[in-house]
């Protein structure tokens, strides 16, 4: 009687940890309140940057900036009424000068909203090269090959995409901007097609 109870118990301990490892016990739902779930974040959240940091960031977009606006006059500005090339690049560089004056202003004092720089900040530096490289080579060969290369580029290994879902966006974001600038306002942006 004992060996058989024995077998059974072994056959017990061993049908359980099967079954554990199949089905995973449910785990108990912890309802956060907004308070602890702000402190959860705050604790995984990276190391603020502090405001030197802050400051030479903002200082970085301010002379790239003042750049762009004066690259913009380059170009002509134009009027409201009739806007020439440089029109629309000056009143973005403006803005974001306005708002990296802001930032030098506003992150003497601390600076604890922005983030130290990391692997993941190259993205932004790859992001912005890439569009660089689209507004050299749209004069050359268009705009559809150079928009269709950064939309795929940014969505495949910037924004983490698997690769037929950043093939199918990259074409119908470059077919929308195509069927918006060109067929409908009849732009003049250098295109093949």
């Amino acid at each position: 009687m004992k060996l058989m109870d024995a077998k059974h118990a072994r056959h017990d301990s061993t049908e359980k940890s099967l079954t554990s490892e199949l089905t995973p016990e449910p785990q108990e739902a912890e309802a956060l309140t907004p308070e602890e779930l702000a402190a959860q974040w705050e604790a995984e959240a990276a190391e603020p940057a502090g405001p030197i940091a802050n400051l030479l960031s903002s200082l970085v977009v301010l002379g790239l900036s003042i750049a762009g606006m004066a690259l913009s006059v380059g170009l002509g500005l134009g009027t409201p009424s009739a806007p020439a090339a440089g029109m629309w690049p000056f009143v973005i560089s403006l803005i974001a000068a306005v708002m990296a004056v802001a930032q030098i202003i506003v992150g003497r004092a601390g600076g604890r909203d922005g983030e130290k720089f990391s692997a993941l900040s190259w993205y932004a530096a790859i992001g912005f090269a890439t569009l660089i490289l689209m507004v050299v080579l749209m004069p050359i060969i268009g705009f559809e090959i150079p928009s269709l290369l950064l939309c795929f580029v940014w969505m495949r290994w910037l924004g983490g995409e698997r690769w037929r879902s950043a093939t199918i966006y990259s074409i119908l974001i470059v077919a929308a901007f195509y069927a918006i600038f060109i067929a409908a306002l009849g732009t003049t942006i250098p295109r093949l097609f």
